[in-house]
C-alpha cells in the first residue's frame, strides 16, 4: 500500500512532501466527488461557521438543513420526495430499512419485515448491514449473522452464470421466486444497487432487469430500495443512476458519499411523496432515526457547498469526459492482464487476470496515479482497479489518467 506524505491536496490532485503530486484516480474512497480544496465548500461552512455551529432540530429551527433537503431533491429529480438526513450512508441504509417495514406494515399490514439482497452486494459497515448483504469478505461469521444473508442472485455472470446465454431481465424473476417463497405478507422491500459498486467492481446491470424488478415488486405490494451511496449525484453520469433506464424509479432511494464529496459524514433516505405519509401514520412503530449529529449545521453547509460545485459544472463537457474516459479504459481490454472493463460514466471497474491487482497498482503508483481496488466477486475471486475519478476533473486530468493506466497495464503485459 502506497505510503505518500501528503502536504496538501487540490481538486484531484494531492502534494507530497517530496515534491511529487499525485492523481486521485479512485475520489479517495469513492467519495472525493468534486475534489478537494473546493473554495464553494469552504464558503459554505465559514458563511455558517459565522452564524453558530451546531443545534439540535428538536431546538432551533434548522432552516439550512431544510433548505438541503430541498436541493438535494431537485438535484436528483424527485422534488417532491421526502427527506430524512442521517451521519454516514450505512446508517441511511439502516434508517431506509426502518422507513421500508414501517410503512409495508401501515399500508399492507405486513407480518414480518424481511429485506432482500444479492449475494454481490455491500450495503455499509454495521453488524446490521454486513449481516443483511452480500459481500463474502465482510460477513460476519454464520453465528453473528442475526438470521440474515442474502436472497438473490444478481444479474451479472461470475456469481449468476447461464447455460449458453448472458444475463438479462429475466434474472429478476429469481427476486420473485424469493418473495414468493418467503410470502409477500413477510417481505417488506428488495434493497438493491442500481449500479453495482465495489465489490463486483462496477457492474451495469442488462436492460430492463430494473424495471422488472420494479414491477415485480409493485406487483407483490413489496418496496424497492436503491442503495445509490456510491452511484448517486452523477457518478454514473445521470443524476441517479437508476435514470439510466426507463421504468426502474424506486419508492426509497439512500445518497451518501457523492453528497457530503469528502467533506462531512452524511447520509440521506429519499422517500417517494405516495408513500411519505405513512411515516406519520397513528400505526407506524417509533423510528428514532435522527440521533446528535445527523446533518447539523456545519454539515449541512459542507453538502450545499458541494451541491454548487455540481450544479456549476458544465453537464455537455462532463458527459463527453465520462465518454471518453470509458472509450479509453475499454481499449485496455484488448491487452492480456486485462479480462473485462465495465461501468457508466465517471464508475468503471477495470477486471484483471488473477494476481496483477498489486503489480498493477505499483506500476499506477509509479506514474503518479492512485486506485482504489475491488475483489469479491466469482470463484475464484475475481479482482481488479475501480477507476473512478472526481466529477470535475478536466480534460488534460482524464488524458493524464488513462495514460498513466495504459502504460502501466502496457507494462505488465510486456513483462509478461
Amino acid at each position: 500500500m502506497p505510503d505518500f506524505k501528503v502536504v496538501s491536496a487540490s481538486g484531484p490532485w494531492l502534494h507530497c512532501a517530496d515534491g511529487r503530486r499525485v492523481f486521485d484516480g479512485s475520489s479517495g474512497l469513492l467519495c472525493a466527488n468534486v475534489g478537494q480544496s473546493s473554495p464553494k465548500v469552504r464558503a459554505r461552512i465559514e458563511e455558517q461557521f459565522s452564524r453558530y455551529s451546531f443545534g439540535g432540530a428538536a431546538v432551533v429551527q434548522p432552516h439550512i438543513q431544510m433548505e438541503l433537503m430541498d436541493r438535494l431533491c431537485r438535484a436528483v429529480g424527485r422534488p417532491e420526495d421526502s427527506t430524512a438526513l442521517t451521519t454516514c450512508g450505512t446508517l441511511g441504509v439502516e434508517v431506509a430499512v426502518g422507513l421500508a417495514r414501517n410503512i409495508t406494515r401501515v399500508r399492507n399490514r405486513k407480518r414480518r419485515g424481511d429485506i432482500l439482497t444479492s449475494d454481490l452486494s455491500y450495503h455499509g459497515n454495521s453488524a446490521l448491514t454486513l449481516a443483511l448483504a452480500g459481500n463474502h469478505a465482510r460477513r460476519p461469521r454464520r453465528e453473528d449473522a442475526l438470521g440474515l444473508g442474502p436472497a438473490f442472485p444478481p444479474p451479472y455472470p461470475p456469481t449468476h452464470a447461464h447455460e449458453g446465454r448472458s444475463c438479462d431481465a429475466t434474472c429478476a424473476d429469481e427476486i420473485a421466486q424469493e418473495i414468493d417463497r418467503r410470502g409477500a405478507e413477510n417481505v417488506a422491500a428488495v434493497l438493491i444497487e442500481p449500479v453495482n459498486g465495489t465489490t463486483g467492481g462496477a457492474y451495469v446491470p442488462p436492460e430492463g432487469y430494473l424495471r422488472r424488478v420494479a414491477e415485480i415488486c409493485r406487483g407483490r405490494e413489496v418496496l424497492v430500495i436503491h442503495d445509490e451511496v456510491l452511484t448517486g449525484l452523477r457518478r454514473t453520469g445521470t443524476p441517479l443512476a437508476s435514470r439510466h433506464w426507463d421504468g426502474a424509479e424506486p419508492d426509497l432511494c439512500i445518497l451518501s458519499k457523492g453528497l457530503g464529496a469528502e467533506y462531512t459524514g452524511v447520509g440521506a433516505v429519499l422517500v417517494a411523496p405516495e408513500i411519505a405519509p405513512l411515516i406519520r401514520h397513528q400505526d407506524a412503530d417509533p423510528l428514532p432515526a435522527m440521533g446528535t449529529m445527523a446533518t447539523h449545521p456545519l454539515q449541512a453547509a459542507a453538502c450545499l457547498g458541494v451541491l454548487d460545485e455540481l450544479e456549476s459544472m458544465d453537464l455537455t463537457a462532463f458527459t463527453a469526459r465520462g465518454k471518453r474516459l470509458g472509450e479509453s479504459l475499454r481499449a485496455l481490454a484488448d491487452l492480456t492482464p486485462v479480462r473485462d472493463v465495465r461501468g457508466l460514466g465517471h464508475l468503471y471497474g477495470v477486471e484483471l487476470e488473477p494476481g496483477l491487482l498489486w503489480p498493477l497498482m505499483q506500476q499506477a503508483e509509479k506514474r503518479g496515479v492512485l486506485f482504489y481496488p475491488f475483489t469479491g466477486a466469482g470463484h475464484p475471486t475475481s479482482e481488479g482497479l475501480v477507476v473512478a475519478p472526481p466529477l470535475n476533473s478536466t480534460d488534460e486530468d482524464i488524458d493524464f489518467l488513462t495514460a498513466a493506466i495504459s502504460d502501466a497495464v502496457s507494462t505488465l503485459d510486456r513483462n509478461g
